[in-house]
């Protein structure tokens, strides 16, 4: 049985062996991410290698997202750990040669900042309010929570409207190399707004060799007030709770989840659910009562992925995690809390793709009517694919496509496998030939009802225009 909801895992330490991804693939890992906040280049190609390598010997289409570190803002580098006590007053100063002061990385601090505002440590576990700024280097703080604060801990401003670009000199280094590989997607860290979007998809646009589709990370308040037009923009969406919970007042985090969650399926984008998803098996063999609900809770709204992060990275136990998170999907999704058992009509919106999009909703419900078991999709850009998803119905959907870019792309997409598939001169050749196929790895058997869709005339690859309701033989 195919798990629909997506397993997506950090590669680091305890998994950079092409023995231990190819562990991890064979019990359930859609896509490998590197995450460049820690990895370098000549790693990364190594980790690139290895996975293209283990598609191939395996038959799968393990996809890879590139994300990128951001403008992420931290203080500088301590002998030892500085104890900030509640009540005290301390500097912070983005000139790294005033020694008595905290350095911080972000040049236009001073500019940025006002009084009042809240500057959060390690993830909020220290707190600090601007008490004035010189307007050119330096700014007082006074410690509202204290504590120990190590080397080169992140800093966050939620209350602050940041002048940094969304991507770093360092970002456009890594994205150079991330485009001449041919990766499938590309994670875009402290999203703010749409523009935000738009500027890496130029940049994308502008290399000739790389298709490589946008996740734009929901990190920070600004994305969550401008979350319509970044989904419009995005190719697909991840919440990424860590910075996010520091960013919003946690209690807000579970209903932004949910909220983001219902509008990336609304209009047909995949979204990613990240952060502390089994974060206690970093060291422990089996997670807590309340992760196990966190990662049932993603698959019941309907999340096309969820994301391991330190678990699969630095953690100890990286297959147990991954083995749990299939499990704990495997069991939802056979239950009647299953998102495919709680789907609603959706009105359909009159554009240029309004009889795609037509097709694709009827080809679901339909199968529901009949109880198809598959819903075969001939595709070429992956659009009729990515689209019946998003009405996520019982039957599972197989794609099939001459197009080898968008082979990996799908394997983040809820409910869907993909088969590179270069035959059907013709539009009836094209359903006898993948049922065949289908049949022959015993996804369906003689009997079961399924459902083609596709373009007419075939060699034309234009929008999905057909679907054909029919008994496997």
């Amino acid at each position: 049985m195919i798990n629909k909801t997506k397993i997506i895992a950090t590669i680091g330490p305890s998994t950079f062996s092409k023995e231990m991804l190819k562990k991890m693939i064979i019990r359930g890992v859609n896509v490998c991410r590197i995450n460049f906040s820690h990895s370098g280049h000549k790693e990364a190609k190594e980790i690139i290698n290895n996975i293209k390598e283990i598609n191939k010997e395996l038959g799968v289409h393990t996809a890879i997202l590139a994300d990128l570190q951001g403008p992420k803002i931290r203080v500088g580098k301590f002998e030892r750990s500085i104890h900030l006590k509640k009540g005290a007053y301390i500097y912070f100063n983005t000139n790294p040669k005033k020694t008595d002061d905290i350095f911080i990385s972000y040049p236009n601090f001073p500019k940025d900042v006002k009084r009042g505002d809240r500057v959060l440590l390690d993830d909020g576990k220290i707190s600090l309010q601007v008490d004035s700024t010189n307007n050119k280097n330096r700014v007082k703080l006074k410690v509202v929570f204290g504590g120990y604060l190590k080397s080169y801990k992140g800093v966050n401003l939620p209350n602050t409207n940041i002048s940094l670009p969304c991507l770093t000199k360092k970002d456009k280094i890594d994205l150079e190399f991330i485009l001449e590989e041919k990766i499938e997607w590309i994670g875009l860290s402290f999203v703010r707004s749409e523009k935000d979007v738009k500027t890496l998809k130029k940049i994308i646009k502008r290399h000739k060799k790389s298709k490589a589709l946008v996740l734009a990370k929901i990190e920070k308040p600004e994305a969550i007030s401008d979350i319509d037009n970044i989904i419009l923009e995005t190719d697909a969406i991840m919440v990424a709770r860590g910075d996010l919970g520091v960013e919003v007042p946690l209690h807000k985090v579970p209903v932004y989840q949910k909220m983001i969650v219902q509008k990336c399926i609304k209009q047909s984008k995949p979204v990613v659910i990240a952060t502390q998803m089994l974060e206690s098996m970093t060291d422990n063999i089996s997670a807590t009562r309340a992760e196990i609900n966190d990662v049932a809770n993603s698959v019941i709204d309907g999340a096309d992925a969820m994301m391991l992060s330190g678990e699969t990275s630095v953690g100890k136990h990286p297959l147990r995690a991954v083995d749990t998170m299939r499990k704990v999907i495997r069991d939802v999704e056979k239950s009647r809390h299953s998102i495919s058992k709680n789907t609603t009509e959706r009105e359909l919106v009159v554009n240029e793709r309004f009889v795609s999009n037509a097709i694709c909703a009827n080809a679901c419900q339909i199968s529901e009517k009949v109880k198809a078991k598959a819903i075969i999709t001939a595709t070429y850009s992956g659009y009729n694919t990515i689209k019946t998803s998003s009405f996520r119905p019982s039957a599972y959907i197989y794609a099939f496509t001459n197009n080898h870019t968008i082979l990996n792309t799908l394997s983040l997409v809820w409910g869907v496998k993909a088969f590179h598939y270069d035959g059907g001169k013709t539009t009836d050749q094209t359903v006898l030939e993948t049922k065949n196929i289908l049949k022959k790895h015993k996804y369906v058997k003689r009997g079961d009802m399924v459902i083609n869709i596709a373009s007419m005339p075939a060699e034309e690859m234009g929008m999905t225009n057909m679907m054909k309701l029919s008994k496997v033989k």
